[in-house]
């Protein structure tokens, strides 16, 4: 609370109660969230960026699967030692 307090010495007031406010809005009211928060409203730079829109190429043909019987079988190798 300290910390967040002593922002408004090197920081506007305004911008550290606004970004004490989004933070209490997204339910994450930690001092690393609101110090990011304090770093994006002072940059100013856009964090709105355009949707994407991925190529039909980039599509993927077979999705991939969960294979929890091939991790058993590496995880008893019978002996043998993997790298780790």
């Amino acid at each position: 609370m300290v910390d967040i307090l002593s922002l408004v010495l090197h920081h506007d007031e305004s911008a550290v109660l606004r970004a004490v406010k989004l933070a209490l809005e997204a339910g994450v009211p930690t001092k690393t969230h609101i110090l990011n928060l304090l770093h994006r409203l002072i940059d100013r730079k856009p964090t709105n960026l355009p949707e994407i829109d991925p190529p039909d190429a980039l599509a993927l043909e077979t999705a991939p699967k969960a294979n929890v019987d091939r991790y058993d079988d590496l995880r008893q190798t019978g002996g043998k030692r993997n790298a780790s």
